[in-house]
C-alpha cells in the first residue's frame, strides 16, 4: 500500500534515474572504457558498479509502481485514524506530543515524521478516534497515547 503522493514521488525518482543519471553514469562508463586498459581503471569500475545500482533501483521500482496499491483519501475515513492520517498524539505521563503520518515502508526513507503502517504505534492508532487512547506495548513497556488530532490530504 502507498499514498498517491507516494507513489508519485517513486514515479519522479524513476523519471530521474532513468532520463538524468543514467545517461550520465552511461557516458562515463564509456569514456573511461576508451582510455584503454580496463583493469586498473577506476573511473570505469566505479561507473559500473554505479550503472548496475542505478539498474537495479530502476527494476525495483518499476515493480513497486505496478504492483503497490494506492490507497487514496475517502470522506469515510474522517474521525477515524486510518491509512494515510496525519496523527497528532500526547503522552501525559511522559509529557510527550507527536505528529506524524501512518504509510507504508517505501514511503519511509528521507521522511522523519512518517511511521510505519506496520509499527507498533500505529498498530494501535488504527480505527480510533480523536479523545480515544491508544496503549503501545513496546520492549521498555506499555505506553498510553491520547488522540489529539486526526487529519488527511484530500
Amino acid at each position: 500500500m502507498i499514498t498517491s503522493e507516494g507513489l508519485q514521488k517513486l514515479r519522479e525518482e524513476h523519471d530521474h534515474l532513468w532520463r538524468v543519471e543514467r545517461p550520465a553514469v552511461t557516458a562515463k562508463v564509456s569514456w573511461a572504457a576508451s582510455l584503454g586498459d580496463r583493469s586498473e581503471n577506476a573511473d570505469y569500475h566505479y561507473n559500473k558498479k554505479r550503472l548496475r545500482e542505478i539498474d537495479s533501483r530502476l527494476r525495483y521500482l518499476r515493480k513497486c509502481i505496478d504492483d503497490f496499491k494506492v490507497i487514496n483519501y475517502h470522506p469515510h475515513q474522517e474521525g477515524k485514524v486510518n491509512f494515510g492520517a496525519w496523527v497528532e498524539i500526547k503522552n501525559e505521563d511522559k509529557g510527550l506530543q507527536k505528529r506524524f503520518r501512518i504509510v507504508g515502508y517505501e514511503e519511509l526513507i528521507g521522511n522523519k515524521d512518517y511511521i510505519s503502517m506496520d509499527s507498533p504505534m500505529a498498530k494501535a492508532l488504527l480505527d480510533k478516534s480523536v479523545g480515544d487512547k491508544a496503549i503501545v506495548k513496546t520492549k521498555m513497556g506499555d505506553f498510553v497515547w491520547e488522540i489529539l488530532k486526526i487529519e488527511y490530504q484530500k
